[in-house]
């Protein structure tokens, strides 16, 4: 074993030298190695028998693969000119060539089907640089959305100052507004850096019918050819991701003469100027928890019990409404109105859309949960998040999904435990910003109750070997000033209510590169919907524990077999060398 030397001073004056072990074959990969070797050497042949037997991986395909991995490690002065050795098999296995999801899967969702059956990874306000108050508003954020692969942006259109244009800003708050041609533009640009799929553009509407008219030369000048035009005032069916290939999609209300709601300022009360606690800022920073149970915290609302998002009061004159801006309307969109069994009503010849606050949602899950499942077999729903987060932060996506709301949007500006796992969704399908709802989600003759007490399907056998990387990405005193860190993971699955759960490997004290070898069980009754959650925290006696990465992975595309896990920071971006070497069964 070899080392390298880190400093640490105690009280500023004794300096004490702690080793950082360079990682190590822990020793069930030691044994694995000599298991498909032969006199210290593992050959195509070996490789490919441990691709085959121990990852997983085709028969067929696996003689190449094998020969390609011997052949990346050619360069290295530890090759062997007749295969790997323990010390280059070890590399592979804890490097990049080495991914807990296939690189090369790419979309393989049947891209077929209406849009209705498929997940889309949408953003909220999606022009925020910060909190909902007082941040400014920019096109930047949308750009990294959609350089993300996000495929549903969101647009509050107000009148500027003036009167003669339209601004982008979070209506009656203190954020400062950006011009809505240039958001338009930089969607143009961007729109598909990440995936060829449709983009969804929703309007929140806040005009008169002249700035409407405005608006609509605005989005054909600019979008021209990209933008999908709906062939009857309302669909039928929505179209499918593959026939809207390149396309953006315009979602809003029909057009109606708008009328502003009295004192709508002082109904949302926000209070700009609450100090928070340093620990309350930490745990917004990680997100908090993500709530298993649905509490219902309605948030706020106006006089008619309504959540003051979208809830705008609207007087029908469709002569004084523009006809060109209501030709744009591919996807129509409103509110639930005249009680929830009429919202989620089904209409022969008719689909849309209609948007619920997370509070909303979990209150009408309540009695009419499989109405929901029922309504988005063919219509679109769109959850958003309450008004009292102020702070950008987010919701648990999963009550949207397990009852099949294709549209949870999100503050794609925060970041927390909930964003984590609308990352870990989205990284299926090859991340091209639509996942293919499961088959039970669009079963009309029995529809998926996710609170039903559900047979287990299949059992994930997860083994944390050891993780490695943070003394390459950290300051060596980041974690703590006088000693190495003291690691420990949490892991554990997001899922329907019967499946979550989190559990913990022990401390490893004084380590860089933590050896943990601990297996965990999780059955699973809904694997189709279950993600896989890993954080890495470093304890700390005397505060809180400090955050050393964290990823989220679906369940239904992780490569069995042993497998490097990068890691991520708060925000989502990949840390450049911390990683897990982990292994994943299916029992």
């Amino acid at each position: 074993m070899s080392y390298t030397k880190l400093t640490y001073y105690v009280c500023f004056c004794i300096p004490r030298k702690f080793k950082v072990t360079v990682a190590e074959a822990p020793l069930e990969i030691k044994k694995t190695f000599d298991r498909f070797s032969e006199n210290g050497i593992m050959t195509v042949d070996h490789l490919q028998s441990f691709l085959v037997e121990i990852q997983g991986e085709d028969e067929k395909t696996s003689k190449e693969a094998a020969q390609d991995i011997i052949d990346n490690f050619k360069h290295l002065n530890i090759f062997h000119r007749k295969g790997l050795n323990l010390e280059t098999f070890f590399k592979y296995l804890f490097g990049d060539l080495n991914p807990p999801l296939s690189p090369t899967l790419g979309v393989h969702h049947d891209m077929n089907a209406p849009l209705s059956q498929y997940f889309i990874y949408t953003g909220h306000n999606s022009y925020l640089t910060g909190n909902q108050l007082s941040s400014d508003c920019s096109d930047v954020p949308i750009i990294k959305s959609l350089q993300r692969g996000v495929r549903g942006i969101e647009l509050d259109m107000w009148p500027n100052s003036t009167n003669n244009d339209v601004d982008i800003l979070h209506g009656r708050t203190l954020t400062t507004p950006v011009e809505l041609i240039k958001c338009l533009r930089s969607i143009k640009e961007h729109a598909f850096s990440a995936s060829q799929y449709p983009v969804v553009v929703t309007l929140e509407d806040h005009l008169n019918s002249d700035l409407q008219s405005k608006v609509a030369k605005m989005v054909t000048q600019t979008f021209r050819d990209m933008l999908f035009y709906p062939g009857s005032e309302c669909l039928e069916e929505f179209p499918s991701p593959n026939s809207l290939r390149n396309r953006i999609i315009i979602s809003t209300k029909p057009p109606k003469v708008y009328k502003e709601t009295t004192s709508l300022e002082e109904k949302k009360n926000y209070p700009r100027n609450e100090k928070k606690s340093t620990e309350e800022e930490e745990e917004e920073d990680w997100g908090g928890e993500v709530a298993d149970d649905l509490k219902h915290d309605f948030g706020i609302h106006d006089q008619n019990g309504q959540d003051v998002e979208e809830d705008h009061q609207y007087e029908e004159d469709q002569h004084q409404s523009d006809p060109e801006y209501k030709h744009l309307i591919a996807i129509h969109a409103g509110k639930p109105k005249g009680g929830i069994k009429q919202a989620l009503r089904e209409e022969a010849n008719k689909v849309r859309r209609i948007s619920m606050s997370e509070q909303e949602l979990e209150k009408t899950i309540i009695n009419h949960g499989t109405d929901i499942v029922r309504f988005t077999q063919r219509n679109l729903l769109r959850v958003y998040p309450k008004g009292t987060r102020f702070d950008s932060s987010n919701y648990n996506p999963l009550i949207g999904w397990m009852y099949g709301a294709q549209m949870v949007a999100f503050n794609m500006q925060g970041y927390g435990r909930s964003l984590w796992l609308m990352h870990g969704m989205f990284r299926a399908n090859g991340g091209c910003g639509y996942v293919k709802k499961p088959d039970f989600l669009m079963n009309v003759d029995q529809v998926f109750n996710p609170r039903d007490n559900l047979p287990v399907k299949k059992i994930l056998k997860v083994r944390v070997y050891m993780g490695d990387g943070w003394h390459l990405d950290f300051h060596h005193t980041h974690f703590d000033a006088f000693s190495p860190p003291d690691f420990y993971t949490r892991i554990g699955i997001a899922g329907v209510p019967g499946d979550s759960i989190m559990k913990k490997t022990k401390t490893i004290e004084d380590d860089w590169t933590p050896v943990w070898d601990e297996e965990f069980k999780f059955p699973l009754s809904v694997p189709e919907l279950a993600l896989l959650r890993i954080e890495v925290h470093e304890y700390d006696v005397s505060e809180k524990d400090d955050f050393g990465g964290q990823t989220c992975l679906p369940v239904s595309e992780l490569r069995t077999g042993i497998r490097a896990v990068p890691l991520f920071n708060r925000k989502g971006v990949q840390y450049k060398s911390v990683r897990l070497l982990m292994r994943f069964e299916f029992v």
